[in-house]
């Protein structure tokens, strides 16, 4: 057998560091934030993680190694414990019934200048306009009166009653109930609205949970001060911990068919994503494609989600790459009645 080189054993000793990183990274979906908020920063690096351990696993195969079983093993495990970071198949099917909803987090059309492009709010617009979604849930929200009159219904849930900046809801159906979290200590929160399709009344949840503070421009996760990082990261997601629990507890009173959606501000790998997603089905698992990367980042990072009842189907799911802000909008079809012919 030929020995390793100095070089090797090199490697090697990385692809156990990191191979152990994803291993740990499984147990995950089953840490409260709000015991252990500095683990479960581990939650937005799985991309990442997988991405390298795959990197590993092929260095390893090409240089016929049987090293190459360390990363592949642990990546075959998480193929059937952890959610799929890439899909090969997409459902792409239509029904005259289906609901169609969008979820878009704006970033304030571009209020305060991120992007140099200052036909950004138009261009966000006309997009929003052109999918014509039948639900449109918008996350950092600012006042767009294109948008405000097109949608014969909405909620609006404004930070502070002079502001013009927050979080809104716009629907072709009539609005029969509405609602918002207050989150506390905060510029995050969630609303939500009931309203009637044909005689189904259905709530849609739109959530902001807590923001991480990432600002894709200037890639800030690998400048700041490690501490300062861990610090202002590790409350992040202990907020948002809290900010579930409310969730829940207020689910926990409805009994109705309901979607959640929004921007997460957390992946799928995360304890965030599995409570919330109990019990439902994620639109992107179920008909989208690819890496369903939400979130304009170097590499693929799936932060915001369409979740709905399990027992409804889901007929489409687009992920839309348009930069006009750091997220991209997703919209989903959806339908509860399965046996409706076309």
């Amino acid at each position: 057998m030929k020995k390793s080189s100095i070089l090797d054993k090199i490697i090697y000793f990385f692809n156990s560091v990191f191979a152990t990183l994803l291993l740990l990274s499984y147990l995950l979906p089953y840490i409260s934030p709000t015991s252990f908020p500095s683990f479960t920063i581990l939650s937005l690096f799985v991309p990442l993680l997988i991405i390298i351990n795959l990197i590993f696993a092929v260095y390893w195969l090409i240089k016929l190694r049987g090293k190459f079983f360390l990363s592949a093993t642990i990546l075959f495990v998480g193929y059937f414990i952890s959610s799929p970071y890439y899909k090969f198949s997409e459902a792409n099917n239509s029904k005259n019934s289906d609901l169609r909803i969008m979820s878009y987090n704006v970033r304030m059309f571009n209020f305060y200048g991120w992007n140099k492009d200052i036909t950004i709010e138009d261009k966000i617009q006309k997009f929003i306009l052109d999918k014509n979604p039948d639900i449109l849930a918008v996350q950092e929200y600012h006042q767009s009166k294109k948008i405000e009159n097109h949608y014969p219904f909405q909620y609006i849930k404004k930070k502070l009653p002079s502001s013009q900046f927050g979080i809104a809801i716009f629907s072709k159906y009539e609005i029969t109930n509405s609602g918002s979290f207050e989150f506390e200590s905060t510029n995050n929160n969630a609303i939500y609205i009931d309203f009637v399709k044909e005689k189904d009344t259905i709530r849609i949840y739109n959530l902001h949970l807590e923001s991480l503070k990432i600002d894709p421009d200037k890639n800030n996760l690998g400048s700041e001060n490690k501490e300062k990082l861990i610090k202002r990261v590790s409350n992040s997601f202990k907020k948002q911990g809290f900010q579930v629990g409310k969730i829940l507890e207020h689910q926990q009173n409805y009994r109705g068919k309901e979607i959640l959606c929004g921007d997460f501000n957390n992946t799928a790998y995360s304890w965030v994503y599995k409570n919330l997603s109990e019990g439902k089905k994620d639109a992107f698992l179920e008909a989208g494609k690819g890496f369903g990367k939400s979130f304009n980042y170097p590499f693929p990072m799936r932060i915001d989600f369409i979740l709905a009842d399990e027992n409804i189907e889901i007929n489409q799911f687009n992920t839309y790459s348009v930069k006009y802000s750091d997220h991209f909008p997703i919209l989903a079809r959806i339908n509860w009645q399965k046996n409706t012919e076309l």
